[in-house]
């Protein structure tokens, strides 16, 4: 998407809920604020949704998944090409949707787009694989038949995160749709502007009424609405770590929906003293600030071979410095990183730093708040860290590097396996051998060599431990929102 020009002050035009191809105030008539974190300023006010609504919402769901509707009964190539019609319309829209994230979430406009570009192409990806959900023929004994078909799970809650709102509603609205289902889709309350637009490119779309429902609100309300609701079939998630046990006992004391759980992520990085440090640093350092270290995958363990440790610890730090000329007004050219997403994030960010600082971490530089208005940090990197410090234990969330110095690969594996959570680990290095043998050795759904953010459509992403269960992207994704039905027959 390139010369794509950002709207400053982009109208916001949507606050309702969307129900059965309408926009509806919610039951309650309540609202909430929703905040420009760049600025602190309050920009509207958005309908919060509760039961009531979740109720309304999941009854049009299952209305619209009926036996003989018209999307129970669409071919499925016709159903790619409304997900393509979709991807044409963001497409066509992205400069606006891109501009409202920026200004709703804080990312860079340029990020923002990116993001924006990248839901394109899921949406396209999903819509190609539509027509080709085939079952197989099953190898029987004489006399039998038999065969495997995939078949939608139904209604589906899909909660999504306030760090990459678009994108991630779009990752999971992709894949219930391709399968054929309906969903209620509950937006962060931080950050639900960009998801709410999902109502008018289903209408235009051709979208039928009541498999697009959106509903806004808080975690305790809509959210536990959503996950104890008997008549929801599944609920995908994505968040942290604590309200994905609440939502597990919530299947279970339900109906016992199927779940799958993107759950965040202690991401370990690990540096060989092979590795070409000018090449390195920014790549290391990038991988833990990306999106201002607001994402479950950021490389914040980052584990250095101590024959190039005290080089890598002051390069780092240099790096760090120079960056901080690149925050600041999200919507500004050349700007790289901009806020924290809300005072909460940013003061949790601050308290851990206090703690890396306490418990005896060597703070090489940041550790601050950069600006007076907007919840803005300064680049932070601590040298001296130990696994049992809460900084190299907990996920932080925002842009503070942890280096960790290690002598042996047997070492950097076991104390890079030793966490709880499993979603992504890298490995920098030059020697191939290296680096096959880490990516076996490691813990973690996806492994990156010498890169960081290297997901696709089709790659599979998810994580071991309690960084989730189940994947999403890729045809392995689409799996989970599928049912399979074996058909056995005597002749």
């Amino acid at each position: 998407m390139e010369n794509v020009k950002a709207f400053k002050n982009p109208l916001i035009w949507r606050t309702q809920l969307f129900i059965n191809n309408e926009y509806v105030n919610s039951v309650s008539g309540k609202t909430f604020e929703i905040e420009n974190p760049s600025t602190e300023d309050i920009i509207c006010r958005v309908q919060e949704g509760d039961k009531a609504d979740v109720d309304k919402a999941v009854s049009a769901a299952r209305r619209a998944m009926e036996r003989n509707s018209p999307w129970r009964t669409m071919d499925s190539a016709d159903r790619g090409k409304i997900i393509h019609k979709m991807a044409d319309i963001i497409e066509r829209d992205a400069a606006y949707i891109a501009s409202l994230e920026t200004m709703d979430n804080g990312k860079p406009f340029a990020s923002a787009l990116g993001d924006v570009g990248f839901s394109v192409a899921i949406l396209r990806y999903y819509a190609g694989l539509c027509d080709k959900i085939e079952g197989k023929t099953l190898a029987m004994p004489n006399g039998k038949f038999g065969y495997t078909r995939y078949e939608p799970v139904g209604v589906v809650a899909a909660i999504t995160p306030w760090n990459f709102p678009f994108l991630m509603s779009t990752l999971k609205v992709s894949q219930i749709l391709a399968a054929g289902n309906a969903f209620v889709l509950k937006p962060p309350e931080q950050t639900p502007l960009t998801s709410l637009l999902y109502g008018d490119v289903a209408i235009e779309a051709g979208v039928p009424p009541g498999i697009v429902n959106i509903i806004c609100g808080f975690g305790p309300t809509a959210g536990a609405a959503l996950t104890a609701h008997k008549d929801v079939n599944k609920v995908a998630f994505t968040g942290s770590r604590e309200v994905g046990h609440i939502i597990q006992k919530a299947s279970g004391e339900s109906n016992l929906k199927r779940v799958t759980l993107e759950l965040g992520g202690k991401s370990a990085l690990i540096i060989g003293k092979s590795a070409d440090l000018e090449k390195v640093v920014p790549l290391a350092q990038d991988g833990c600030y990306v999106n201002m270290g607001q994402t479950c995958c950021a490389l914040t363990r980052t584990f250095v071979h101590e024959d190039v440790y005290d080089e890598f610890v002051r390069l780092s730090a240099e790096y760090a410095n120079e960056s901080r000329a690149k925050i600041g007004d999200p919507f500004q050219d050349g700007i790289k990183y901009g806020p924290q997403v809300d005072k909460v994030q940013f003061d949790k960010i601050l308290d851990l730093i206090e703690s890396g600082k306490k418990e005896g971490a060597k703070l090489e530089c940041g550790g601050g708040r950069l600006n007076e208005k907007g919840y803005f940090l300064e680049p932070t990197v601590f040298s001296n860290v130990t696994d049992n410090m809460r900084i190299a234990q907990e996920e932080i969330f925002g842009p503070v590097q942890q280096i960790m110095k290690f002598s042996s690969l047997e070492e950097a594996i076991d104390r890079a396996n030793d966490s709880d959570y499993g979603l992504v680990a890298a490995v920098f290095t030059n020697d191939l051998s290296e680096a096959l043998y880490l990516s076996q050795e490691l813990e973690a759904g996806q492994i990156w060599v010498n890169d960081f953010m290297l997901m696709a459509p089709n790659t599979p992403f998810g994580g071991y431990k309690q960084s989730g269960i189940g994947r999403e992207l890729g045809f392995d994704g689409l799996l989970s929102y599928l049912e399979i039905k074996t058909v056995l027959v005597k002749l």
